[in-house]
């Protein structure tokens, strides 16, 4: 498995992958940058940095996330959510056809190894609070933030 550590607005973000795609993005609040980047790695620090830079709203990359058969339909349904919008743990839930599965998608998604490709912080909790983000809540807003930028006012 190959490692890329690169700076982000979030911290460093720790990409891990093979030829089979990429396993995972975490964001660490300390380290080293990787001072070369492997092959297998490259598009994604370079489509990670076009999110970050606002260029980039969608990722187009081979992923190959390690976890259960419910986890990966949980995150395969987390790909769906488009950019700048969110859901609820509940709306997940019913999407993937039980809505009594609720605490089950929620444990899924807090076990997503793909932060911002997989994106687990577009999903809320019901009354719209934020709610549980594996790195932080401040790093949850601040990418909804980022998707959904303030509207300046007309000053006309």
């Amino acid at each position: 498995m190959k490692k890329a550590r690169i700076k982000t607005p979030l911290g460093i973000a720790e990409l891990c992958g093979d030829e089979n795609g990429l396993a995972s993005v975490k964001v660490l609040d300390k380290g080293s940058i990787s001072s070369e980047i492997p092959a297998e790695l490259k598009l994604a620090t370079q489509q990670l940095q076009g999110f970050f830079n606002r260029a980039l709203k969608d990722f187009d990359l081979k992923l190959n996330p390690q976890g259960t058969d419910f986890q990966k339909r949980v995150w395969k349904e987390l790909l769906e959510i488009p950019y700048g919008t969110t859901t609820s743990y509940l709306e997940l839930s019913r999407k993937l056809g039980d809505e009594k599965a609720i605490r089950a998608v929620a444990a899924a998604n807090g076990k997503n190894p793909l932060w911002i490709i997989v994106p687990c912080h577009r999903v809320i909790g019901s009354d719209g609070s934020l709610t549980g983000y594996a790195g932080g809540l401040h790093r949850k807003k601040w990418l909804l933030d980022l998707e959904n930028p303030p509207k300046q006012q007309s000053l006309f």
